[in-house]
């Protein structure tokens, strides 16, 4: 796929419309020796300790309030896998798929006549409108309740197409650990992410331990109806708000209502959320989970159709953010490793 046919934001505007099953620990982080197991000895890792000593160390110039210790966290290539492509993505090309008996007409239109030959370079040829268009047709004008089921019945049955796990294995145990942490030092950790907010919040508290009330997304219009003396919210298809680059800021303003100490990312598509949260007064803390690992995971940076890091990697020096090597200074990548 051609990065300049289809980028995070083309891909983010048409999923608007449409996450380890390890139970995370439960143990106070204080009270298990070293809190993060899974991280090498390194810079990183000093860095996050050095840290949440410093902003919970009541007296310290540093210190900062239980109330104001929120963490958030971007989800794909963040928390959890996210080549050879974003899951919800592979989400939307199976209910194609699924749905495409019910419309023979797809096997000679496009975009989905692409999705239906898995012709994935076709597919990124329509660009964004392909996608919205794509998306619309199969993920609009049903309730809430109804694209919760068929997201979380997906996510119970898919695999990830290089590993044959369920996407929810995928997830980072490194971060898990980190998540633990933070929580147990009195941080709320938030998930903002690009994905669709209600493609996540089925599933983010039984995988992160994060509750659907602190998970930021990209969202569709919803509205209220009465059908058949019931009420419910309808997905419309039209786009709300985009919750990636420029608009984490704004997500994050708008959701959580307070400016993070903490924030941490992967892409391109995370470094306003970094510049917000860390280009301040006080004691703050910016981390870039680096993809350099090819045979536990995947290496990708500045050329990547998903997840490209560019521009957030050349200001992390001078602004001080913690740059993570998945390859040097993790001892795992996954739960089951």
């Amino acid at each position: 796929m051609k990065r300049s046919s289809i980028d995070r934001r083309s891909i983010l505007a048409g999923l608007l419309v449409s996450a380890a099953s390890v139970p995370l620990a439960s143990l106070p982080a204080l009270a298990q020796g070293d809190p993060l197991p899974s991280w090498n000895e390194g810079q990183p890792k000093s860095s996050i300790l050095d840290f949440v000593a410093a902003v919970t160390r009541e007296g310290s110039e540093d210190f900062v309030p239980a109330s104001e210790r929120i963490a958030t966290f971007d989800n794909d290539g963040t928390l959890w896998c996210e080549q050879p492509m974003y899951v919800q993505l592979a989400f939307a090309l199976d209910r194609v798929k699924e749905l495409s008996g019910k419309h023979p007409e797809w096997r000679k239109k496009q975009p989905f006549k692409a999705v239906l030959d898995n012709d994935i370079a076709a597919l990124a040829k329509t660009g964004e409108k392909g996608l919205v268009e794509l998306i619309m047709a199969t993920h609009a004008g049903m309730s809430t309740a109804e694209f919760e089921k068929i997201a979380s019945d997906w996510i119970k049955t898919a695999r990830h197409p290089k590993f044959g796990r369920p996407y929810t294995e995928l997830v980072y145990q490194p971060m898990l650990e980190l998540l633990t942490y933070l929580r147990a030092n009195g941080f709320k950790t938030f998930i903002v992410s690009g994905g669709g907010i209600e493609f996540m919040r089925p599933w983010s508290e039984r995988i992160y331990g994060v509750s659907p009330e602190q998970v930021v997304g990209s969202s569709i219009k919803t509205e209220f109806k009465i059908d058949n003396g019931q009420p419910a919210l309808i997905r419309l298809p039209a786009i709300d708000f985009v919750d990636d680059g420029a608009g984490k800021p704004v997500g994050i303003n708008s959701h959580i209502g307070r400016r993070p100490v903490a924030a941490f990312g992967n892409s391109d598509g995370d470094l306003q959320m970094l510049q917000w949260t860390t280009l301040q007064g006080g004691r703050r803390f910016g981390l870039i989970v680096h993809h350099t690992d090819s045979e536990r995971e995947y290496a990708y940076d500045r050329k990547s159709s998903f997840g490209r890091l560019d521009k957030a990697l050349d200001a992390a020096p001078s602004n001080g953010w913690t740059v993570v090597s998945m390859k040097d200074d993790w001892k795992r990548v996954f739960g089951f490793q």
